[in-house]
């Protein structure tokens, strides 16, 4: 099985790029699983539920968040929203597993492909320099014993690397990859680990690149300079997309490769 995952899509430049390449890439590449962070699609803080019809429609299977995944009120209806088939979709826009209980949404999808072969995504929140949420560690004790799939892929929402790598050693050899997101620059550390796990630090932002981390470079820059709050604003230009992809055994859920994808215009 071939897993695509694409990196934190970032305002209306982040999805205009993954357009332009998400169905040459799935098609040259053999993708079976098209998994895509939505969480800053929105003017690069949230995602609307048109927004995340839009990734479905281009044809992600599941749509991962993080930290904003509450920046636009909207969407708590329409995570609600998923009893009957008319309303799947909802069901497979997943927010941190380690949120308080009540939120509303789930923090992991288990589905299958055409195919037939089964598959599971969760989500995740570090806690080192983020919000107050519970631990992580248990938390994926606890969803990986409700799966029954061995093909499992981790989006790992943190900040700090030292967390990431630490959730990488943790799940080696019990999911099939960790792929962290959040801090929107992609890592070159890619690799398998011993237990056949494949893991990445930071799989990048797919958007603007002329700014910091998808933001207009001279709001940012003024913020540093005068310590004033700001309105940050998306940034236009140099957008591309930043992806991951990950070949496994449906089987045994056990990665074989991952390799990593940076697309611009």
């Amino acid at each position: 099985m071939n897993i695509l995952f694409v990196g934190d899509v970032f305002g209306s430049p982040g999805r205009r790029i993954v357009r332009e390449h998400l169905h040459h890439v799935v098609k040259e590449q053999n993708i079976d699983l098209v998994i895509i962070n939505a969480e800053n699609a929105a003017g690069g803080f949230g995602v609307t539920p048109a927004i995340a019809e839009e990734l479905f429609d281009l044809g992600a299977n599941v749509l991962t968040t993080g930290n904003h995944v509450w920046d636009k009120r909207e969407v708590f209806e329409y995570m609600q929203s998923v009893s009957g088939e008319s309303h799947e979709r909802p069901r497979r826009l997943i927010r941190p597993a380690n949120y308080a209980p009540g939120l509303p949404g789930y923090g992991f999808y288990q589905g299958s492909l055409s195919n037939g072969d089964d598959y599971a995504v969760v989500n995740l929140q570090g806690r080192v320099f983020m919000a107050s949420n519970e631990d992580p560690f248990r938390a994926i004790q606890v969803i990986l014993k409700d799966l029954s799939t061995k093909v499992v892929l981790v989006d790992f929402h943190a900040e700090a690397t030292s967390e990431k790598v630490a959730m990488g050693w943790y799940l080696d050899g019990k999911v099939t990859a960790v792929i962290g997101t959040h801090t929107h620059i992609p890592t070159a550390d890619e690799r398998i680990l011993p237990g056949g796990t494949a893991y990445q630090t930071d799989v990048g932002m797919s958007g603007p690149y002329d700014g910091v981390i998808g933001v207009e470079k001279e709001q940012v820059l003024q913020r540093f300079l005068t310590g004033m709050p700001a309105k940050f604003e998306a940034a236009r230009g140099d957008a591309r997309m930043c992806a991951s992809i990950v070949t496994c055994d449906s089987k045994t859920g056990r990665a074989t490769a991952i390799r990593r994808l940076m697309l611009g215009e």
